[in-house]
């Protein structure tokens, strides 16, 4: 099964690249993820990367269950691109893209999801009801990110352009 999900963020395809390739980092950035940990690093930039989300569940309790995985992950700063094999979990051999674009004065990130599990009607739930939950979810979050991060860096940018024109530089 194949799918994509996308979504435009008003930051720079550069900022989102830098922010998105960081795995170690995203049990800080995401609140939905309990755990992203490198376990081993290859001399040529491949990482096998261990990852826990949360998958929220509807309900007045607002519980999550669970999902863990691990992936073969690697990135492409040329092409603007993360790529991530699932090697352990419930999609195990599923093979993931990042790719994102330039789009006008932001940047769009798609997701590619390509999943082929033994029972194919396996796929479709697990996408349905765990893969586009939590990577539609990782993605509003990294919009976020990326949009306050890159307000604050033009922020800056015009708060020096106004320095020096204060100052007469």
């Amino acid at each position: 099964m194949r799918s994509t999900m996308s979504i435009d963020m008003a930051a720079p395809p550069e900022l989102v690249f830098r922010l998105a390739r960081d795995v170690e980092r995203w049990e800080r950035l995401l609140p939905h993820y309990l755990r992203s940990r490198v376990i081993a690093g290859e001399a040529d930039g491949t990482r096998l990367a261990s990852f826990v989300a949360r998958r929220p569940f509807m309900g007045p309790l607002g519980f999550g269950l669970p999902v863990a995985w691990r992936a073969r992950t690697w990135a492409e700063p040329d092409a603007l691109r993360l790529r991530f094999v699932h090697v352990a979990g419930a999609t195990k051999g599923m093979d993931v893209t990042w790719r994102i674009e330039p789009v006008g004065a932001g940047t769009r990130v798609f997701i590619d999801h390509d999943f082929r599990p033994r029972l194919p009607r396996f796929a479709w739930f697990v996408d349905r009801a765990f893969i586009g939950p939590i990577a539609g979810r990782t993605l509003a979050t990294f919009k976020a990110l990326a949009e306050a991060l890159s307000d604050e860096l033009e922020a800056g940018r015009r708060s020096a352009t106004e320095q020096r024109t204060y100052l007469g530089s």
